[in-house]
């Protein structure tokens, strides 16, 4: 077991308030259950290599410019006394990391008697304030909020360094959450470690540093979070709610409460106060009033506290008392707490499973959930974590998780729900969440009925070992279908097929997911074909095999100009060899769809054989593509041929489809639109959002039989 010194902390002040009250036999009662949770806690792998960060290079004082713009959406506010060298490191990383944002700077000088009267007149483009008199941090914010132009206040200590990107990191969270009310950067001290991964306030008004001293990597603080409070060492807010709050309470003049006292009335006011980890920022903590809480300005700390207790006292009494260790469990303990479990974290980009584990997330998060995504198998890869982090999902992976025993063990028990993810991982997790998590909902997602697929495509290549295979992955998902308390499949088909095979199993459809982003092109700003689909999916190379040796020659035939666009990653030579035809481009894997989506007039789906609903259909349907497919790949799809979409399943007819509509318009422009009405019907995030109340929220279960 390794313990930081943020444990040892809160260790110290826990067994200081138990000597302080209680018998002999409580304190050692709750000695003993305070160390067995401390134990519990942090007994993890240790914390990757921390990312390195940016420093400005110290130099001699010359005049320079800073970012400014007559109509800045931020303003940034930064009051000083004195330590003038702390100020300009400060403005020469703003310099020389302009953030995309338009923004002003202003500093409000509170009565300065170093070189901060020399030097800051000479920034070109600083708005350099000077105070009458000194009046403490409180009044130099307040009037710096009054001379702003920006429709935000950012509100940042002169003894920071904000790292590149903060600012349009720490803005963005009020564009993609419209009900936040202010939002908190990431603090970190020079070293890397976490100075502050948002506050946690008790319910005596005692405040705590959550993630003090441990890795920004640790997955229990680098994503988006609510939090009690963020330090005024770094947040934004609006600037109409904070005029419209009365700005910082002066009752905590000069100094200290302020900004968790804001960060309560912002929560007063039904608006959310966020914890943002892409916003990071170095801080030096201390450097104008020190650390210590006996004297000095920092005694108004300890005043202050008691003040702010009595202001909010019915609020708190709902918060943490003070001798409990803050973690996850606690500090989501009002809400719903659901699990997903897949091998790896999803890819969007690159697959339609991953497309919709995704949107499922933000669904369930949408209605209240605090969601954990534990990456079995999955390292870092990406930027496709941070994606999660972003909206708020819990995201752990290794080496973070350490053994799958270890991590249910010390996390199972928090959990409402837990998804298991394909049958292979729900194999390898049902007995642990069973086990470590003992009442929570179990729900097997099986993506798509694994053994139906594998079934068929035996079928196609006539092979005996492959159809005995395909029965024993039917076996596994039977009995992984009778070990869970529901499963989840995508297609009315599938679900008609396991009322036959598992007809006592709990059995809801949850189908693909997609955004409907509207019309791309009109017919005539289109041209040319594409497919979309990773080939590490075996139906997906037999489907352009298919298509490029036998269907698309017969198309080429009779329009010449026209091209193929496959794409999708990891191809196999098999695939990259149909690049030497005439007319075919081999692309790989293409992060953005768009201008394939937009651009190209008609998607194709050859599928032979596969199970479960076509996300590469969904998708074209989406942005109003219209597409030519076999029967495999619209099944369970509530399309009818003619009207939704072509479909055949023949090497002749499917490139006469192709042909008859891309000559013609009328049918393109009707097959475009009903595609995009089928999309909002059944395969939009609102069309899903009864099903995931019902499987995921409710206390039982209902679906076509009654309920269960």
């Amino acid at each position: 077991m390794s313990m930081s010194l943020a444990d040892v902390r809160f260790l110290f002040d826990r067994v200081r308030g138990l000597i302080r009250r209680g018998s002999a036999s409580l304190r050692m009662r709750g000695w003993r259950a305070t160390w067995d949770r401390v134990q519990r806690q942090f007994r993890r792998a240790p914390p990757p290599a921390l990312e390195p960060l940016y420093f400005p290079a110290r130099r001699p004082f010359t005049p320079f410019a800073v970012p400014f713009s007559e109509s800045a959406t931020a303003s940034i506010i930064i009051p000083v006394y004195n330590q003038a060298d702390h100020t300009l490191n400060c403005l020469w990383a703003l310099a020389e990391h302009p953030p995309a944002t338009s923004c002003e700077i202003i500093v409000v000088d509170d009565g300065s008697s170093d070189e901060t009267v020399r030097w800051l007149p000479q920034i070109v483009g600083l708005r350099y304030h000077r105070r009458t008199e000194n009046g403490g941090f409180i009044a130099a914010c307040n009037d710096g909020a009054l001379l702003a132009h920006g429709r935000f206040l950012v509100f940042l200590n002169n003894d920071t360094v904000p790292q590149p990107g903060w600012l349009d990191a720490l803005l963005d969270t009020f564009h993609a959450h419209p009900e936040a009310g202010l939002a908190g950067a990431q603090l970190l001290y020079p070293d890397g470690r976490l100075q502050e991964a948002g506050g946690v306030v008790f319910s005596d008004g005692s405040a705590w540093n959550y993630g003090r001293l441990e890795s920004p990597e640790d997955p229990r603080f680098a994503s988006l979070r609510d939090a009690d409070y963020c330090s005024g060492a770094a947040i934004a807010i609006p600037t109409a709610l904070f005029r419209g709050i009365g700005g910082f309470d002066s009752r905590y003049a000069p100094a200290y409460y302020e900004d968790t006292d804001l960060a309560f009335a912002v929560r007063a006011l039904g608006k959310r106060v966020l914890y943002q980890p892409r916003a990071r920022v170095v801080h030096l903590e201390g450097i104008t009033s020190g650390t210590d809480t006996s004297s000095g300005i920092k005694a108004y700390q300890v005043r202050n506290r008691s003040i702010f207790a009595q202001k909010w006292q019915q609020a708190l009494a709902h918060h943490l008392p003070r001798q409990v260790l803050p973690s996850p469990t606690n500090l989501h303990a009002k809400q719903r707490q659901i699990l997903i479990i897949d091998a790896t974290v999803p890819q969007p980009d690159r697959d339609s499973g991953s497309l919709r584990l995704m949107n499922l997330l933000r669904l369930l998060i949408e209605q209240g959930a605090h969601v954990v995504f534990l990456a079995a198998h999955g390292y870092r890869d990406g930027d496709y974590p941070a994606a999660l982090q972003a909206i708020g999902v819990e995201t752990w992976f290794k080496p973070h998780i350490g053994s799958a025993t270890a991590w249910m063990g010390e996390h199972g028990a928090r959990f409402d729900a837990v998804m298991l993810s394909r049958h292979h991982i729900a194999n390898e997790f049902l007995p642990l969440v069973r086990r470590h998590a003992p009442s929570a909902r179990v729900i097997f997602d099986t993506v798509d009925l694994h053994y139906l697929r594998e079934s068929r495509g035996a079928d196609l290549a006539r092979n005996t070992a492959l159809k005995r295979s395909a029965e024993r992955t039917r076996e596994k998902e039977l009995q992984l279908i009778h070990g869970s308390d529901i499963t989840l499949v995508v297609s009315p088909l599938e679900k008609q097929l396991l009322a036959d095979d598992a007809p006592d199993a709990r059995v809801e459809i949850l189908s693909n997911l997609h955004e409907v982003a509207g019309n791309g092109g009109s017919y005539a700003q289109r041209k040319d074909l594409v497919f979309v689909g990773g080939f590490h999916h075996p139906p997906n190379t037999d489907a352009v095999r298919w298509f490029g040796e036998q269907v698309f020659p017969l198309i080429r035939r009779r329009l010449p100009e026209v091209r193929f666009h496959c794409i999708g990653s990891d191809p196999p030579e098999a695939i990259t060899a149909l690049g030497e035809q005439a007319g075919i481009q081999i692309h790989g894997h293409v992060p953005d769809l768009s201008p394939y989506m937009d651009d190209v007039r008609i998607a194709i789906a050859p599928l032979r054989f596969g199970a479960g609903v076509k996300g590469k259909v969904n998708l074209s349907m989406a942005h109003g593509q219209p597409v030519v497919a076999t029967s495999c790949a619209v099944e369970g799809m509530y399309l009818r041929d003619g009207v939704d979409v072509l479909v055949a399943d023949e090497s002749q007819a499917f490139a006469d489809a192709v042909v008859r509509l891309y000559q013609d318009e009328v049918l393109w422009n009707h097959l475009a639109a009903n595609g995009l009405e089928n999309i909002r019907q059944h395969f939009s995030l609102d069309a899903a959002r009864d099903v995931v109340k019902r499987v995921f929220f409710s206390s039982t279960v209902v679906n076509q039989s009654g309920v269960m």
